[in-house]
């Protein structure tokens, strides 16, 4: 299959020439220097959901339908696909330089879907500006970073979504609250108590259903993990995948196989058929012995979802901000200023020791 080429996925303005980008909040492009617009037509299918057992099984987990320009981080390891045309960048997760003259083509899944940016960067820009204006104890430097419109990057995150029926047959244990009333000795004389127990008794049978979207991170790595507060999309917005909307934006490559992938949502879709026992033996509590959990017509998507990311490094440490690029909901490890905690100490001890000193 052809490679990709970047330009394969620029957009020249009509008007002036100059390179489209895509708007967020739109189905359109945009030029920066001319306001030219340009609608981003819309496919009149709906994304594909692919047969998960036969790509793995006849395709592989290691075959691609496309290739893509990367850019490899030697110090994070992310893998940074860019639109637009530069000549160099910093790394959007560590902030190493990343050079051009390093690009490598690589082979993907092609996405079947995505959710656009619906945030531009001044609307991010002003959501972190504001949350670090509201924190105590943060370091100068931080403000100063919220600041700078080039700290924040808008980066689309793959993820794997999987589909599949459920069946599973189980067998365990209802279990029912009753109270007896105990007598106790105290130092008042005799006392009686209500103590709960659990009547436990045999159940078995069978539940099935469809489990819809089980979201997997693609990129998943412990020290870039996005916080769970800000990994929540509304994927009633997916549009069929158009290399347009990733203008102007960082595309990340997964690091989680395809075949990774399933291995992880099947222990989310586990989770998911215990709590279907669980409500189906019904009672106060419950103790699943075993159960038979068998999946069937499963199918998947490899799609991308928006973030904005800023990087900050203060003594030492590595710092991420995350901001929902569909939402605006914000998120992140922050540091705080020693000399600033310092002197706010001293200074309560100084106002303790004079209001102690006019108190004599």
């Amino acid at each position: 299959m052809d490679d990709i080429q970047q330009s394969e996925y620029k957009k020249a303005c009509a008007n002036c020439g100059a390179e489209l980008k895509f708007k967020p909040g739109s189905h359109q492009l945009t030029c920066e220097y001319c306001g030219y617009e340009e609608f981003i037509e819309q496919s009149k299918t709906s994304f594909e959901e692919l047969e998960l057992e036969h790509y793995l099984k006849i395709v592989g987990e290691n075959a691609y339908t496309e290739t893509i320009e990367l850019l490899h981080c030697k110090n994070c390891g992310a893998n940074q696909h860019v639109e637009e045309n530069y000549k160099s960048l910093n790394c959007v997760y560590c902030s190493e330089p990343l050079i051009r003259e390093d690009i490598e083509k690589e082979g993907w899944i092609l996405p079947g879907a995505l959710v656009p940016f619906q945030l531009d960067a001044k609307k991010a820009q002003a959501i972190f500006k504001g949350w670090v204006g509201k924190i105590w104890f943060a370091p100068d430097n931080l403000k100063k970073a919220a600041l700078d419109p080039e700290g924040l990057h808008g980066l689309y995150v793959p993820y794997w979504t999987f589909d599949a029926n459920l069946f599973a047959s189980y067998q365990g244990q209802r279990g029912d609250y009753y109270y007896e009333t105990q007598t106790y000795n105290s130092n008042k004389g005799k006392r009686t108590r209500q103590v709960r127990k659990t009547r436990w008794t045999y159940a078995s049978g069978k539940v099935d259903g469809f489990v819809d979207d089980i979201l997997i991170n693609a990129s998943e790595k412990k020290r870039r993990e996005i916080p769970a507060k800000v990994a929540f999309w509304n994927l009633k917005d997916l549009v069929v995948f158009n290399s347009k909307y990733l203008s102007g934006f960082v595309t990340e490559k997964y690091t989680v196989s395809l075949k990774e992938g399933h291995h992880k949502s099947f222990q989310e879709a586990k989770n998911i058929a215990y709590n279907w026992i669980k409500r189906d033996i019904g009672g106060d509590t419950q103790r699943v012995a075993n159960a038979d959990i068998k999946l069937s017509d499963e199918k998947f998507k490899h799609i991308l979802l928006p973030i904005y990311l800023s990087s900050y490094r203060y003594d030492g440490k590595e710092f991420n901000f995350y901001i929902n690029g569909q939402t605006g909901v914000l998120s992140g490890n922050r540091p705080y200023s020693f000399w600033k905690i310092f002197f706010l100490v001293i200074f309560i001890l100084v106002i303790i020791a004079i209001i102690a000193i006019f108190a004599k």
